[in-house]
């Protein structure tokens, strides 16, 4: 045989060995690396790209910081209703009651009695920062990576780059320090919750004032020392603004000793300690604020905002927000463990299989941005993902679904692969509102509030949860959801200007659109009809566009179509759409609210005359103002979940279904599918935490990997087999030719 001939058949052999052996393993479609297949790592497709991993500043990114970082409280993972416990504090505070001469009042003092409320907060001992470079210290006791120059980050593009690192003990100074960043006026937005958390807490207002007076001060001296050349933003990108945050004086935040801390509130406020449960208020420690605070480091695009510096039970280990982020388990973790109660039925359900367990359970967290719904919904089913939403694109594949969230059930292929289906009723508000400044569909005459009346009687709320949410979600009759205390149900919380009770169908059932007409007539607009004789013309401000948005807007044309009422809809960008509603200009919009706690004053706010939007740039985006229902709330506001608190909120329902400011409420809902391996999981609204308490089964995944991606192996097999019959007649040919 002739060298040439050789040589082909060891390149052909070579080939094959390259290109067959792909697909002869196992999952030649596995997309992890194959030492995951072991380990404990929960994967999750996320729909959008984590911004923010500052605690003062991150919102929707809630889900990946309260892994990283840790709040004085946490809510009971299993408990409903929802509960707060200790989670770095030693026990739950109780409330401090002063007179306004500062004398100490007993704990059931009269409301109108307390003008101080103070919570005193004690610390666990021995909670440690995630190692980190912020803390490292030379032999000398100097700070290693302080005052930086460019040339010493030569080879340095990540925090994990940094050859030293260090920790240290948590201490009560750090929450302060916290509490004091909301404040910061230079941040690259403002802290979200800061407006509705700072008239509450002593001096914070102040405290903020001041801050901005010393930033004001200092671009000032800046552009007097450098003239022309001054350009604020290059200056403070080259050369950052650092603010003292102890020079002025903050009476609602002390530091009482290494361990203890204290809150002191100006007036009455309970929800407090709700929003202290949150991210926004975890420690950051100063040495993190100093060491990101350096030029050479913000230009290198390492911040707060990208490399989270906490002590909570996952350590940022990958951060790549369009690709992937990933959390690694805190070896260092303090002691936390698993919740040994919970409520009826959990225990059946096996969620306490794990009581007493030390937490976390997982090994690694791993959130992969995902842009389409199709093939993320196909790597789920493979087993690649752990857990799945569920939405219009897989709704039909997924559920079997008659319009409830208790009717629903899970495919029967799905069933066969030991999916499970988990529902929840979201605490989130949609609604439909008017403009109560609007001089047509605003004010508080009669005549008015028979026009949104009869625009409310119009407009079918079950068929817009239906057609633009597949069903899942709720009428609503006010502003409180199911869930919440001082939702009321049935009968008594129907609203009787638009409903009647159906004694047969035990349910409220809309007015007639006859009534409807009737209402528009009593008026002043019969048949939709003006006094000039023309159509009536409303104008619905939106900012959204797309598909569903225009399929929205044809929907609710309809509705108005039934009244022979106009709509004109009135599209713009969010920063026009919240610059008119500023200004009261708007007539009549959507919006939605997302639950930050578990108390209906998180959603009463939202018609409280003193939040109004123009007048007080509060929450209150359509202005609705009532003597009656402002002094109701003010009067529910700081009360315990009492028989005489949900009285009074019946009230202010009354005095909404009275007015109508909005025409359309809906609370909404979700289901999500989980593959069988997963154990532990108990949905939760509220806490973002959740994450510590997940545990898989790694073999039962494997198993399912192993049973449903399995090759087709035969065209490989087919294709060498067709190489083979085509070349070994030529070879044989060849062969003998050069023996002959």
């Amino acid at each position: 045989m002739s060298y040439r001939w050789i040589g082909i058949l060891l390149l052909g052999t070579s080939a094959l060995t390259i290109l067959v052996p792909p697909f002869l393993s196992s999952r030649p479609n596995a997309p992890y690396p194959s030492d995951e297949s072991s380990q404990k790592v929960y994967y999750l497709p996320i729909t959008f790209e984590p911004t923010h991993l500052d605690p003062a500043l991150g919102y929707s990114e809630g889900y990946f910081l309260e892994q990283i970082y840790e709040p004085v409280f946490q809510y009971h993972y299993l408990k409903r209703p929802f509960m707060l416990e200790p989670l770095t504090c030693r026990e739950m505070p109780v409330a401090q009651y002063f007179d306004k001469e500062g004398k100490p009042l007993p704990a059931d003092a009269d409301i109108e009695q307390i003008a101080r409320v103070t919570y005193e907060i004690r610390l666990k001992k021995g909670i440690r920062y995630h190692p980190h470079p912020c803390f490292a210290k030379t032999p000398d006791g100097e700070y290693a990576y302080r005052a930086l120059k460019p040339e010493d980050l030569r080879g340095i593009h990540t925090i994990d780059d940094f050859p030293l690192k260090d920790t240290r003990e948590l201490v009560a100074a750090d929450y302060v320090h916290q509490v004091k960043r909301l404040c910061i006026p230079n941040f690259i937005k403002p802290c979200p919750i800061l407006a509705a958390i700072e008239k509450y807490i002593d001096g914070m207002e102040e405290f903020g004032e001041a801050l901005q007076k010393d930033l004001a001060a200092i671009r000032t001296q800046r552009e007097q020392e450098l003239g022309a050349a001054y350009i604020q933003e290059i200056n403070e990108r080259e050369d950052p603004i650092l603010l003292d945050l102890d020079k002025h004086p903050f009476p609602g935040i002390e530091v009482v000793d290494r361990y203890t801390f204290r809150i002191h509130l100006s007036r009455l406020y309970p929800q407090i300690l709700y929003w202290m449960a949150m991210h926004f208020f975890a420690p950051v420690p100063p040495e993190a604020t100093a060491f990101y605070n350096q030029s050479v480091l913000i230009a290198k695009n390492i911040t707060l905002d990208r490399y989270p510096v906490g002590t909570g039970p996952f350590q940022l280990d990958t951060y790549r927000p369009n690709e992937t982020t990933t959390l690694v388990r805190n070896p260092d973790y303090h002691e936390d463990y698993y919740p040994d109660e919970g409520d009826p039925g959990d225990r059946e359900k096996g969620l306490l299989d794990a009581a007493g367990q030390r937490l976390p359970i997982l090994d690694k967290v791993v959130y992969l941005r995902e842009r389409e719904a199709v093939p993320t919904w196909i790597k789920f089913i493979q087993g690649y993902y752990d857990v799945s939403a569920i939405d219009s694109a897989n709704i039909d594949q997924g559920v079997r679904f008659s319009g409830s969230l208790e009717t629903a059930e899970v495919g029967e292929e799905l069933r066969q692969r030991g999916i499970k289906l988990r529902s929840k009723k979201s605490l989130g508000l949609r609604q439909f509102s008017f403009n109560m400044m609007d001089p047509v569909v605003g004010g508080y005459s009669e005549k008015q509030r028979k026009l949104r009346r009869a625009i409310t009687i119009a407009m079918d709320t079950e068929e817009f949860v239906q057609i633009f949410h597949n069903g899942l979600g709720a009428e609503l009759h006010g502003p409180v959801p199911q869930g919440i205390f001082g939702y009321q149900g049935g009968r008594e919380g129907m609203n009787p200007y638009v409903f009647d009770w159906d004694e047969k169908r035990n349910r409220p059932v809309r007015k007639s659109i006859d009534h409807a007409r009737k209402l528009l007539a009593e008026a002043g607009y019969p048949e939709g009809t003006g006094p000039d004789g023309k159509q009536l013309v409303l104008y619905y401000d939106n900012f959204k566009t797309g598909g569903a948005a225009d399929a929205e807007l044809r929907w609710l044309s309809r509705q108005f179509a039934k009244l022979n009422i106009a709509v004109v809809n009135r599209t713009t960008d969010y920063s026009s759409f919240a610059n008119r509603a500023e200004k009261g200009e708007i007539q009549m919009c959507k919006s939605g609210w997302m639950c930050d706690y578990p108390d209906p004053e998180n959603y009463l706010m939202l018609v409280y005359g003193p939040n109004g939007v123009v007048k007080h740039d509060g929450s209150n985006q359509i202005n609705y103002e009532n003597e009656e229902f402002d002094r109701l709330h003010r009067k529910m506001l700081a009360m315990p979940n009492t028989p005489e608190r949900f009285e009074l909120i019946k009230q202010m329902h009354a005095v909404l279904h009275r007015d109508q400011p909005s025409f359309s409420y809906s609370q909404g809902a979700s289901f999500h599918l989980a593959h069988r391996w997963i154990r532990n999981a108990k949905v939760h609204p509220l806490a973002k935490n959740h994450t510590k308490y997940i545990d898989i089964d790694v073999k039962d995944r494997e198993a399912y990997r192993q049973k449903y991606n399995r090759p087709v192996r035969w065209p490989i097999y087919g294709f060498v087999g067709l190489l083979l019959a085509l070349a070994l007649p030529a070879l044989f040919r060849r062969l003998r030719k050069d023996e002959s």
